[in-house]
C-alpha cells in the first residue's frame, strides 16, 4: 500500500471542505434531499417459506405455516391438488406415500395417488408422524382450512397449482374456492396472493378466469420468449441454479400482465451466501425451506453494506486513500 504524506491528505480535505462550503445553500434556504443510494436493504428480496418451514415442521401442514408465522415469515408457498370426489387439498406429491401413513392404512392401494382417494379417506391419514412423533396426528389440510389459517396468521400466499394436467378444470374450481374463502377481495388480490404453476396452459386458463390475480410461471423461458409469457404472468420464477444477473435484468425489462415489470422469485435456496448473491443480482423473492436462515443472511449483508457506505473513511476511500 502506498503511504501518502499527511500534508497531502490535509490539503485534499481542506480543498474538499471549501468545495462543500461553497456549494452549501444560504441559511434558511430549502434543501432538496438527495435520492437515497440503492442498498441491499432497499432491494431486499422477500423470503418465502417453501411449503411453510419444512426444516422445522412437516411440509404443507398447518403446523408448518404456524411455524413460519412464529418466525415472522409473512409469505408462504403451498401446493394444491384435487381428491377423487373433487375436494381441493394441500399436498405436494401426486401420491400420498411419502408424507402420510397411507401405505400402512391402505396397503392394497399402491401407488396411493391423491386422485384415487376421497377427502374422507385422506382426512384419516397422519401427515406428521413421518416427520417427527411430535407432529403425530397432523392432518392433510383442505385448501379452505389452509386459507383460513393463513389469514388468521396474517400471512400471504404463493399458491401452486400442482400437476394441473391430472385435474381438468381445476383452475376455475380454484378461483371459486378462493372466492368463497374471501381471498378474491381487493385486499388479498392487491398484495396477498400469487397463483403459480409449471404449466403455461394452466396459468393461461386461470388468468382467463381471474385476470385480476397475480400469476407466476415456474421456469426459465428464454429472454426472447418473455413477452409471450408476460401476456398471462406477472412473475417468472426459475430454479436458482439458472439465475444470472443478466437474466434478471432481461425479465425486469418486460412488463407483465398487469403492466408492471415482471418479477423474479428463485427456488429453492437454503444457503445464506447463495441468497445474498441472488439478492445482489436483483431477484424479488427467494423461496426457501429455511426462510428464517435466508432472512438472517440478507439482513446481515444489508447491515454490512450500510456500515461500509456510512463509514468514516468512505470519502477517503472514494478519493483513493
Amino acid at each position: 500500500m502506498r503511504i501518502r504524506p499527511v500534508s497531502a491528505v490535509t490539503g485534499v480535505l481542506l480543498g474538499l471542505s471549501a468545495l462543500l462550503l461553497a456549494a452549501a445553500p444560504p441559511t434558511g434556504a430549502a434543501v432538496e434531499a438527495a435520492p437515497a443510494a440503492k442498498t441491499l436493504r432497499a432491494g431486499t428480496p422477500l423470503a418465502i417459506g417453501h411449503r411453510g418451514v419444512p426444516v422445522r415442521a412437516p411440509e404443507n401442514t398447518l403446523a408448518s405455516i404456524d411455524e413460519a408465522a412464529g418466525l415472522g415469515i409473512t409469505w408462504v408457498e403451498n401446493d394444491v391438488q384435487r381428491t377423487k370426489d373433487g375436494a381441493l387439498i394441500v399436498m405436494h406429491d401426486t401420491t400420498l406415500k411419502r408424507t402420510t401413513d397411507a401405505g400402512r392404512r391402505f396397503p392394497g392401494r399402491a401407488p396411493w395417488k391423491v386422485a384415487d382417494f376421497t377427502l374422507a379417506e385422506i382426512q384419516k391419514l397422519d401427515a406428521g408422524s413421518w416427520y417427527d412423533r411430535r407432529f403425530a396426528g397432523e392432518r392433510v389440510p383442505t385448501l379452505r382450512r389452509y386459507l383460513q389459517r393463513v389469514d388468521h396468521n396474517r400471512q400471504k400466499l404463493l399458491l401452486e397449482v400442482k400437476a394441473p394436467e391430472l385435474y381438468p378444470g381445476i383452475e376455475r374450481q380454484l378461483a371459486g374456492e378462493l372466492q368463497r374463502a374471501g381471498w378474491l377481495n381487493a385486499r388479498h388480490v392487491r398484495d396477498a396472493l400469487v397463483v403459480q404453476s409449471f404449466s403455461a396452459p394452466s396459468l393461461k386458463a386461470f388468468h382467463r378466469v381471474r385476470p385480476d390475480v397475480k400469476t407466476g410461471f415456474l421456469g426459465a423461458p428464454k429472454p426472447s420468449e418473455l413477452r409471450s409469457y408476460a401476456a398471462f404472468a406477472d412473475q417468472i420464477n426459475p430454479s436458482h441454479k439458472s439465475v444470472t444477473a443478466a437474466y434478471v435484468r432481461a425479465v425486469h425489462a418486460v412488463r407483465g400482465a398487469h403492466g408492471r415489470p415482471l418479477e423474479v422469485s428463485a427456488w429453492t435456496v437454503d444457503n445464506g451466501d447463495r441468497a445474498v448473491a441472488l439478492a445482489r443480482m436483483g431477484v424479488d423473492g427467494i423461496i426457501s425451506n429455511a426462510p428464517q436462515v435466508i432472512e438472517e443472511a440478507l439482513e446481515g449483508a444489508a447491515d454490512e453494506q450500510e456500515e461500509e457506505d456510512d463509514g468514516p473513511l468512505s470519502f477517503l476511500s472514494f478519493l483513493g486513500f
